[in-house]
């Protein structure tokens, strides 16, 4: 845990097939197709799209599986089983996810698209032109966050939003794990925008570049996103990665810039502060104190962590339980 406090419509039949049947009688022309000599065959299907046997080895579905390291000319039988049944479930969730498709707006693509450049340390540009050489347009990109928008919302709704944790395991949590709750010393995780002024400057330059921090500042305080503003308008060379600086002691702080953050809390952002550097803004991404943390500051995070715990059985028991049984799944024999 961290230190800082931070459709498919049903198929419809007078007898619908069990959730997951053999196929009767699949033709082997309407089962196989020859790709050059290998012969590709569909091994399942879900809702009446195809699983063949080249998706069976294919090296993320392998991995997928829980197989991580194992050549994918080496599955045995009994591993290709477990391929198949985490292929059919990623089926049967991309079907169920488009029942989400009115749910998510473009706004809300907007910012899964902004959170994967800020975790890829990217500039709007530079992830367009990554798109490029990798010869992906924009819009199939585009496309692609949707879906995993969509798998987010459906997750949400279906797991993550039914999972209840009583306060009596959040405190459990809390005295079992004392070391995650606990500092030696105050830290800070700071990221900034720096202005920078020449060592030569003339006095309408200092107050050009004072001008530019303050306006920065006022939309990072209105609620401009920090780091597209240190990514376009930052000095420092850690604009590349939204301004992030990383964590330090107050002693490893620059006296001015400790001075204008000391009684900061997580997510306030400083005064302009005038250093030899230029003008800086910092932005206070986390701020631990010494000693133990209270467990009414910790408990957020305490929640967090067991909900996604408990969301992964609670996705397996969905799957289970009531996905495959509102889908058509066929498996070939």
């Amino acid at each position: 845990m961290p230190w800082a406090s931070s459709s498919k419509p049903q198929v419809a039949a007078t007898k619908p097939p069990p959730p997951i049947a053999p196929s009767p009688a699949a033709t082997p022309s309407a089962a196989t197709q020859t790709y050059g000599d290998t012969v590709d065959s569909v091994v399942a299907s879900v809702d009446g799209n195809p699983i063949t046997s080249r998706d069976l080895r294919d090296p993320g579905a392998v991995q997928a599986a829980g197989l991580a390291g194992v050549p994918t000319g080496a599955v045995s039988p009994e591993d290709s089983r477990l391929v198949l049944k985490a292929l059919i479930e990623q089926k049967l969730l991309e079907e169920e996810s488009q029942k989400y498709a009115d749910k998510v707006g473009e706004d809300e693509v907007d910012r899964y698209l902004q959170s994967t450049e800020e975790r890829n340390h990217l500039t709007d540009e530079q992830l367009r032109a990554q798109l490029q050489a990798q010869g992906i347009s924009y819009a199939q990109f585009r496309r692609k966050i949707r879906a995993q928008a969509q798998a987010a919302a459906m997750l949400d709704r279906e797991v993550r939003q039914k999972i209840v944790i009583p306060e009596s395991e959040i405190q459990a949590y809390y005295k079992a794990h004392p070391s995650e709750f606990s500092s030696a010393e105050e830290k800070y995780r700071l990221a900034q925008i720096l202005v920078a002024v020449p060592a030569e400057a003339t006095p309408d330059q200092v107050a050009a570049a004072q001008k530019k921090a303050e306006d920065l500042r006022t939309q990072a305080v209105k609620g401009k996103d920090f780091a597209s503003l240190a990514r376009q308008y930052s000095d420092d060379e850690s604009k590349s990665n939204g301004g992030e600086l990383g964590v330090f002691s107050p002693g490893d702080i620059n006296d001015q810039i400790a001075a204008a953050i000391k009684d900061l809390n997580a997510g306030d952002i400083s005064p302009v502060v005038r250093t030899k550097y230029g003008f800086h803004i910092v932005r206070v991404e986390g701020h631990q104190k010494a000693g133990v943390i209270p467990l009414d500051q910790a408990s957020a995070a305490i929640r967090e962590e067991l909900t996604t715990e408990r969301a992964k059985a609670g996705l397996q028991k969905w799957i289970d339980e009531q996905l495959t049984s509102q889908h058509y799944v066929e498996t070939m024999n």
